[in-house]
């Protein structure tokens, strides 16, 4: 499976997810619909099931009733009773019958078609009571006696019981009708709505999958697109068809993603056009600026010999001089960073060495406390370490107060060179910006004694070793504390970088 399937799936799992979130919508509706359809059409089939069963055994009920119980004698005997019951029952369509009449002294006799399965008993009393009351006569009502009927429950199984007495004197009817048969089908037909039902939420979950796909592909394009575009693809686009709204939402995208690209390119020509003006101005200065600095240097030897008024003149030149050229440098140096083309040329060194050397090579030893111990071997690249130390170095000399302390340990796999000094401080509103190109702890203070790049190249150059320089003041209030952070071995950095840019250039080569 490939790593956008993945993501695809992973996407599409979670809650957040437009598409489950579909998916669920469109099966709760499907349920509810399929349910509420489904309850209707049970509760109405039980009806018609249980009315139709019930009108055809009572009506079949009453006829006997009125055919046999009728034409028995005055005062019928138990036989005649139990005879005309199990006629009653024989003709019936399956269901049991009970005649109960009285002797002298309010004796019951009892007449029944089947005493395993139809007793006395079994007749609620409620339904007796309703059965042996005499009705009011009324206008409605010309009948003191009717037939009632009751669903009830014998052992677990349905049943339909209904009674009623013969008018004008005879015995009083009753009878049993077992409803397991209408129950049954009333079960199937429940678990076919069932099954019905989850068809149907199995089908409308289909159906907001594939709803989902045809409308949340074009957005999983957009989305993709977009983080292409986002990665620095910016000839990314998107394919249009049709003309509904994510139509019109990805033609929207690719005139943005045009706009885009235009302003970029427009950008990076302004860009590389000011890099390449800053690279060739350096370039030309430096020629002239040799000149001078050769002129300045023989200038400032014959300076004692010079009238005294003008001596002072030409220390400023030879000062100025030195600090154009330094700022030259420096642009040059950063020209090489922003083009891209710095690179590092390692070397395996002492580091105690290399930051004593950079000390002395500057006059600074009485300075500077250097706290090292040699032996401590790290593979960087010399110069650029040299650059940094300067920068920091110098920096706490020029800003900071005497002495200077460099302290160089390790830290796993880390080289770590503290820079301190005793001076005020680092104000809290300069620190996030004392990296920054050119900037100016007080804006009534322009112009400085340094290029105002310093501190910025050391950061570049501990950038490109993979390493970090931060900056704070001291716990204890006295002075600012500088930490680079360097790899022991910055090997590693170098070839991981000629492998991605192998691989770029293969992915090149695999585009055209």
């Amino acid at each position: 499976m490939t790593a956008a399937a993945k993501r695809s799936l992973l996407a599409g799992l979670r809650w957040t997810s437009l598409r489950l979130r579909l998916v669920v919508v469109f099966a709760l509706v499907a349920l509810t619909a399929a349910v509420s359809a489904s309850g209707i059409a049970y509760w109405l089939n039980r009806e018609a099931v249980l009315t139709r069963t019930q009108d055809a055994a009572l009506g079949d009920f009453r006829q006997e009733m009125q055919n046999r119980a009728a034409s028995l004698p005055l005062h019928p005997t138990k036989d005649d009773l139990q005879n005309a019951a199990v006629q009653m029952a024989s003709s019936s369509p399956g269901y049991s019958v009970l005649l109960v009449d009285k002797r002298d002294g309010d004796k019951p006799i009892v007449g029944n078609s089947n005493l395993d399965t139809f007793t006395l008993d079994n007749v609620p009393l409620s339904l007796q009571q309703q059965v042996n009351r005499r009705q009011p006569s009324e206008a409605g009502n010309t009948y003191p006696y009717h037939l009632f009927w009751q669903r009830t429950s014998i052992r677990g199984t349905p049943y339909l019981v209904a009674g009623t007495r013969i008018i004008g004197g005879g015995p009083t009817g009753y009878m049993l009708k077992s409803l397991d048969q209408e129950r049954q089908d009333l079960n199937s037909l429940a678990w076919s709505l069932g099954i019905a039902t989850g068809l149907a939420l199995v089908g409308s979950a289909l159906l907001a999958q594939a709803a989902a796909t045809t409308v949340l592909r074009p957005v999983q394009r957009l989305g993709d697109a977009a983080r292409k575009l986002g990665e620095g693809k910016l000839d990314t686009r998107l394919v249009v068809s049709g003309t509904d709204e994510l139509a019109d939402l990805s033609r929207t995208f690719n005139r943005a993603a045009i706009s885009l690209e235009k302003k970029v390119a427009d950008m990076s020509a302004r860009e590389e056009s000011s890099r390449r003006f800053v690279a060739d101005m350096s370039h030309e200065l430096r020629t002239p600026l040799t000149a001078i600095t050769a002129v300045a240097e023989v200038l400032e030897d014959e300076a004692d010999s010079l009238d005294p008024m003008i001596a002072p003149a030409v220390h400023l030149v030879v000062s100025e001089t030195r600090r154009l050229n330094d700022l030259v440098e420096n642009l040059m140096e950063v020209t090489r960073f922003d083009a891209g083309t710095a690179r590092l040329v390692l070397d395996t060194v002492d580091v105690a060495d290399q930051v004593t050397a950079c000390i002395d090579a500057r006059a600074w030893l009485d300075a500077v406390d250097l706290d090292a111990e040699r032996g401590m071997m790290v593979r960087l690249d010399p110069r650029r370490l040299d650059v940094i130390l300067a920068n920091l170095i110098g920096n706490a000399l020029k800003h900071g107060g005497s002495p200077v302390r460099v302290a160089v340990r390790t830290d796993g796999d880390e080289l770590v060179i503290e820079v301190r000094d005793h001076g005020p401080g680092i104000p809290e509103d300069v620190l996030p910006h004392v990296f920054d190109r050119f900037y100016k702890a007080s804006a009534s203070r322009p112009r400085s004694e340094g290029s105002g790049l310093g501190l910025s190249i050391a950061m570049e150059n501990a950038h490109i070793h993979g390493g970090d320089i931060t900056a704070a003041n001291s716990p204890d209030g006295d002075g600012a504390v500088f930490v680079l952070r360097l790899p022991r071995d910055a090997e590693e950095l170098t070839r991981t970088a000629r492998d991605q840019g192998a691989e770029a250039r293969d992915e090149e080569g695999d585009a055209t």
